[in-house]
């Protein structure tokens, strides 16, 4: 489960690479380079999501692992939106975004139900029950690690964000020494931040992908 958050983190980076390059052919903005041309956004989303096995899937299962971590961490997230000094107008407007996230559609906590299922019989199956744990910890820091490869700073600085959205998300779910998920009220700003900004990163990435079937 944990390859499959990271492959619909994946799928939601490669649809908004090819929302980008819609939003300009629309836009007319001319390439960097005088000699390339923008590749048509149909034959990318093909060639990046849709030619991609499970790509799809993917997308809409680390989707719903975000939700879940939402609705998990509604109340925090609403307390969050009144003591940061916002306006009454957004802080109205947070709570209705929060709130539609955070529906308790059934269908929305598949994905959480089957990655806990999955966390207790690995802690179950090991003399050791944080082992498993901290691997999968582990594993998402070498991930955020890997984003510093990454040669554009933009570039970099939205992986980053979203790595650290769905760390957050999992951390959530399947975090705590059992796999029982942690508290909301020990994470931090950050991670709040990071967890809300990529829950709209990828309810726009689904968004283009209907657009596009």
């Amino acid at each position: 489960d944990f390859n499959k958050a990271v492959s619909g983190l994946h799928s939601m980076i490669s649809a908004q690479v090819v929302r980008g390059i819609h939003e300009r052919i629309l836009n007319n903005e001319p390439f960097d380079e005088e000699t390339e041309v923008w590749t048509d956004p149909n034959v990318e989303y093909q060639r990046r999501l849709r030619d991609q096995p499970l790509a799809m899937e993917n997308l809409y299962f680390t989707y719903m692992l975000v939700l879940s971590a939402v609705a998990k961490a509604q109340d925090r997230l609403l307390q969050e939106s009144r003591d940061f000094g916002v306006s009454e107008l957004q802080n109205v407007l947070n709570s209705q975004l929060i709130m539609a996230a955070a529906n308790n559609d059934p269908t929305t906590r598949a994905a959480s139900r089957q990655l806990q299922q999955h966390a207790s019989v690995a802690v179950a199956g090991t003399a050791d029950p944080g082992a498993a744990l901290w691997e999968g910890r582990m594993r998402v820091r070498e991930l955020i690690r890997v984003m510093n490869c990454v040669q554009c700073n933009k570039c970099r600085l939205h992986g980053k964000i979203s790595t650290m959205g769905v760390s957050t998300a999992l951390k959530l779910l399947v975090g705590g020494s059992q796999g029982q998920g942690e508290d909301p009220t020990s994470l931090n700003r950050v991670e709040l931040s990071t967890l809300v900004t990529t829950l709209h990163k990828f309810s726009r990435a689904v968004d283009y992908c209907q657009t596009m079937s």
